[in-house]
């Protein structure tokens, strides 16, 4: 009985621990934003069903400060990388030499998937995010709502709470959430450094987001 109090006093301590340095990392935001300090390598994720061409949108409007740019899809998006592989191609030619990568990892959750059967695929998702990130690096996690950003945001958090690297997380919400956010965005929400909405209803709603009008 003793021994078992103690492994549930070490579980708690464990978790209570974890979650304190998950409020640190969350809350220690840098005071200037990304790429105020020169080069910022960016990990942006594509996804299916539209987010892909919203995130291009997006990228046009950064400068050449935001290189390597790391873009993640899911190994079934058969869209995205093309999209990709057209926008960095127009790129101005002083620009070429800045370098790009593609990667795909397992998507975490289908359209009218199971919740149950998401728990599995999330974490598989997840076993393939942490290698990817882990070896990527990225200064910054840019992403708009597709599923397969939640494992590789997670896997970016892991960063900063094992002391390795803090890694914003800046997320925008679909154009399409007037009313309420996504679903990946109510998971987001809480740990995202800068978290932006494109309708001011939602600011309204949620104290923590950034509204600054129509960005795709």
């Amino acid at each position: 009985m003793t021994l078992l109090l103690g492994f549930v006093f070490v579980l708690f301590l464990t978790a209570l621990l974890f979650l304190l340095r998950l409020y640190l990392v969350v809350n220690s935001g840098s005071n200037q934003p990304p790429g105020a300090r020169g080069h910022v390598a960016v990990l942006v994720v594509g996804g299916s069903g539209g987010h892909t061409t919203e995130i291009m949108r997006l990228m046009e409007s950064l400068s050449a400060a935001y290189t390597p740019r790391h873009y993640v899809i899911a190994d079934t998006d058969r869209m995205s990388e093309e999209k990709i592989v057209t926008f960095e191609s127009s790129k101005p030619q002083s620009h070429s030499d800045l370098q790009f990568t593609i990667s795909r990892i397992p998507r975490s959750r289908e359209v009218h998937q199971s919740w149950s059967s998401s728990v599995v695929s999330t974490l598989t998702a997840l076993s393939y995010s942490l290698p990817l990130v882990f070896r990527l690096r990225p200064d910054m996690v840019l992403c708009n709502g597709p599923g397969t950003c939640v494992p590789l945001c997670v896997a970016g958090l892991l960063l900063g709470i094992l002391g390795m690297k803090k890694v914003q997380i800046v997320y925008v919400e679909s154009i399409c959430r007037v009313q309420t956010l996504s679903l990946t965005g109510r998971i987001l929400y809480p740990v995202s450094d800068y978290f932006f909405v494109q309708w001011s209803s939602l600011r309204d709603k949620y104290p923590k987001a950034v509204f600054l009008g129509r960005l795709v």
